[in-house]
C-alpha cells in the first residue's frame, strides 16, 4: 500500500493540468513525427520522420496517436513512462539496499521536481531514464552473481536506451569506471563479448532504418552538426539549473550518507556515483547542454538520498554518540525531505503563461493558441516568415502551415539539417512566398538582431496585425502579422 500511494502521488504529480500550456520546440517535433509514423498526412508533409535523434519513443508514441492525436494523448505517454520509472527506482533501492530505502527513493523521485517537469512533456529524456535505470538494476544483479543472464539483460537495456536517445551512451564510460574500480566485481571476455554483441544489435535498429530508408546522409548531418555547433549554455550550466530541480535537501541526503555510512561504502555506492559523475563531467565539458540531458542520474540520486534517510534512526550522531534517533522522527525527517520537493515540483505543474521559458523546462506560452488561430484562418498552402525555427516548430505542429526562420544559417555547419535558411527574405517577401510573418517574446530575447529585421521587414511590407496571443497582465507573447508586397 505505501508504494501503491508513492505511484499515486507521482501519477498525479504528471497527470495533473498536462495540457496547461501548448507545446515547446522539441516537443512538436517529435509529436510530429510520431504523428508522420501513424500515419497522419498533414502532418506527415512538415515532420519528416527521420531527424536527429533514434525513433524509439516516437514509435511508441505513434502507436497512442493512431487512436487519437491531441496534446493530452501525447504528453501522457511519457507521463506514464515516469510514474514507470518511479517504480523501477523502488526495485533498485530495494535491490542494493532493502525495501524501506527503495521506497523512501521512490517517494523522492516522484515528487521531484526535475522528473516530474521533463516526464510531463514529449521528449526522449523520460524514456531514456526509465530504460537507462532498468540497465542499472540488471547490473547489479549481475554484480550481485555474476552469470551471463544479467549481463546480457543489461546489455539488451543499455541498446534499448540509446535506441531512445543516442546521448546515453555517455552511460557505458560510467560503467566501465565501475568495472575498472571493482575488481570484486569481474567481467569475463567470454562474458563480455556476447554482451557487447547483444547492446550493438540491439542499437543497430536506428542505423539500420536509415540505411533501410536511405536517409543514412541525413544522419550523418546530424551527427556532424552536433559534434560541430555552438554552445548553447556557459559551462557551469548544471551546476546553477539543475541542483534546485533535484532538491537542495536530496543532494544534502545522499552527500551526508556517503560520509556518515563510509565505512559501510561497497561496490553498491560505486556504482552510483560512477553512474552519476561520468555523465556529469561529460556534458558540463560538452559545449551543448539541455535542462534535461542529466535526467538518467535522478534515480541513483533518489537512491543514495533513500538510503540514508533509511538508516537515520542507525546513525551514530557525533555529539552523543550513544543516541539514537527514534523511528518516528526518521520517518518524519523523509516526509520532511519529501515535503520540501512537493511546493517547487506543484508550481512546476502549475505553470502561468507569461513568456518566460528554458528549454526542456516546460512548454512554450503562446505557441498553442497562435497555431490554432492559424488552422482555422488561414488558407491552406500559406507560409510564414518566424524571427526562429523553435516558434516556427511549434506553429507549424498546431497550425498545419509551414514556417521558415530568419535566423537559420546559410552555412551548413552552423544550423540543424532539419530548417532551411531564407537567402534573401526581402525578395522573398516581394514575391509572395510568404504571406504572415510572426513575432513572438521567446526569439525576441534570444535573437534580438533578427527580431530588428523582422520588425523591419513588417513595417515596409505593410504589415497588419490579425492575431495577438497574450500572457499574464496583458503582455503579447505571439503576432501574427498579414504582409502584403506592394
Amino acid at each position: 500500500m505505501p508504494l501503491t500511494a508513492v505511484l499515486a502521488l507521482a501519477a498525479g504529480l504528471r497527470f495533473w493540468r498536462l495540457t496547461a500550456v501548448g507545446f515547446n520546440s522539441d516537443e512538436a517535433v517529435y509529436t510530429g513525427t510520431a504523428a508522420s509514423l501513424a500515419g497522419n498526412s498533414s502532418l506527415g508533409s512538415i515532420f519528416p520522420v527521420f531527424r536527429a535523434h533514434p525513433v524509439l519513443f516516437q514509435a511508441l508514441l505513434s502507436l497512442v496517436l493512431r487512436v487519437h492525436l491531441s496534446d493530452w494523448t501525447a504528453r501522457a505517454v511519457p507521463a506514464a513512462i515516469g510514474v514507470a520509472a518511479v517504480a523501477m527506482t523502488y526495485g533498485l533501492g530495494a535491490r542494493l539496499y532493502d525495501r524501506k530505502a527503495g521506497l523512501a527513493a521512490a517517494l523522492l523521485l516522484a515528487v521531484m521536481p526535475y522528473h516530474v517537469v521533463v516526464s510531463r512533456q514529449v521528449l526522449l529524456d523520460g524514456t531514456m531514464t526509465l530504460c537507462a535505470t532498468a540497465a542499472l538494476y540488471c547490473v547489479v544483479r549481475f554484480a550481485e552473481r555474476p552469470g551471463p543472464r544479467w549481463l546480457l539483460a543489461a546489455a539488451g537495456m543499455m541498446g534499448a536506451t540509446v535506441l531512445a536517445k543516442e546521448t546515453s551512451v555517455v552511460l557505458l564510460g560510467g560503467l566501465y569506471a565501475f568495472f575498472a574500480l571493482t575488481p570484486a566485481v569481474r567481467m569475463r571476455w567470454r562474458q563480455l563479448l556476447p554482451a557487447l554483441l547483444a547492446m550493438t544489435v540491439v542499437a543497430a535498429a536506428s542505423p539500420l532504418a536509415l540505411a533501410l530508408s536511405d536517409r543514412s546522409r541525413t544522419g550523418g548531418a546530424y551527427l556532424l552538426w552536433q559534434l560541430f555547433r555552438r554552445p548553447n549554455h556557459p559551462w557551469a550550466f548544471y551546476f546553477t539549473a539543475v541542483p534546485p530541480a533535484v532538491g537542495p535537501l536530496v543532494l544534502v541526503s545522499a552527500g551526508a550518507g556517503m560520509v556518515w555510512l563510509r565505512r559501510e561504502n561497497t561496490w553498491r555506492e560505486r556504482l552510483l556515483l560512477c553512474w552519476i559523475g561520468v555523465p556529469v563531467l561529460f556534458f558540463t565539458i560538452w559545449p551543448v547542454k539541455g535542462f534535461q540531458y542529466l535526467l538518467p542520474i535522478a534515480p541513483p540520486l533518489a537512491v543514495l538520498a533513500g538510503r540514508t534517510l533509511r538508516r537515520l534512526p542507525s546513525l551514530p550522531w557525533p555529539e552523543v554518540r550513544r543516541v539514537r534517533l527514534p523511528r518516528a522522527a526518521a520517518v518524519a525527517l523523509t516526509l520532511a525531505v519529501a515535503a520540501s520537493l512537493v511546493v517547487p515540483a506543484w508550481q512546476r505543474v502549475s505553470p502561468s503563461p507569461d513568456g518566460t521559458f528554458l528549454a526542456g523546462s516546460g512548454g512554450l506560452p503562446g505557441g498553442r493558441e497562435a497555431g490554432t488561430w492559424l488552422h482555422g484562418h488561414v488558407p491552406n498552402g500559406a507560409q510564414l516568415l518566424v524571427i526562429g525555427p523553435s516558434m516556427g516548430n511549434v506553429l507549424q505542429f498546431y497550425g498545419h502551415r509551414r514556417a521558415q526562420a530568419l535566423s537559420v544559417s546559410p552555412d551548413r555547419r552552423s544550423r540543424n539539417p532539419s530548417y532551411e535558411p531564407v537567402s534573401n527574405p526581402d525578395r522573398a517577401l516581394r514575391d509572395g512566398e510568404f504571406q504572415y510573418v510572426v513575432w513572438d517574446s521567446y526569439s525576441a530575447k534570444r535573437t534580438p538582431f533578427f527580431t530588428g529585421k523582422a520588425l523591419t521587414l513588417i513595417d515596409h511590407y505593410h504589415g497588419r496585425a490579425v492575431f495577438t496571443a497574450r500572457g499574464r497582465g496583458g503582455k503579447a507573447l505571439v503576432v501574427i502579422y498579414q504582409v502584403r508586397a506592394t
